[in-house]
């Protein structure tokens, strides 16, 4: 018999925004914590639908079907964690388009799927300075900055070669390995305190 959690992540993977909520709601009332809710079904739905992109079962928009229920699940959780004592993120991630370029759209499916694996996430918005990123980035003691250049550079063109000659500490092809990248930087600068 699955449990509330597995309903929940089940439904965030079929992208059904009325039965996330549903289930979310039931779960509140039953007297489950948010953060369970959000580490125990919310997270590990959106988890799967990585692997479902990454396997090529899922394209953009079943993941944004898919983000979707998520966020609507979301927004009952967040302000009942913000009236209580909210877990510590997994990290902290300051994500924005570079100045010159008005394309969101990937950018905008990272930072949902950011969010849905436990990360704190700043959207500086688009054409962003370099300014910009480095002072959010203080002042949110972020661990990451997350900076998209599809039009600026060209999708395409950017390589994990280039990514490294730009001094950069990662690159990923795609929202669900951006995800991987950002654990993998995380747990690395912890390993290193």
């Amino acid at each position: 018999m699955a449990t509330v959690f597995e309903d929940i992540a089940q439904a965030v993977v079929a992208g059904n925004a009325p039965k996330v909520v549903t289930l979310t709601r039931q779960a509140l009332d039953g007297g489950t914590a948010p953060v369970d809710i959000f580490r125990q079904g919310l997270i590990p739905g959106m988890s799967l639908v990585g692997e479902k992109m990454q396997s090529g079962e899922f394209y953009i928009p079943e993941v944004l079907i898919s983000v979707r229920a998520m966020k609507a699940a979301s927004g009952l959780l967040r302000p009942i964690m913000a009236a209580s004592q909210a877990p510590e993120p997994v990290g902290r991630v300051v994500m924005g388009t570079v100045k010159g370029d008005l394309h969101d759209i990937g950018k905008n499916l990272v930072i949902v799927m950011l969010e849905g694996a436990g990360f704190e996430v700043t959207d500086l918005g688009t054409d962003v300075p370099a300014e910009r990123f480095a002072a959010a980035a203080r002042q949110k003691n972020a661990q990451i900055v997350g900076l998209s250049a599809l039009l600026t550079i060209g999708g395409a063109p950017v390589t994990d070669r280039f990514a490294r000659e730009a001094g950069a500490d990662g690159y990923a092809t795609n929202a669900p390995l951006a995800v991987e990248m950002a654990k993998r930087l995380v747990g690395a600068r912890q390993a290193r305190k």
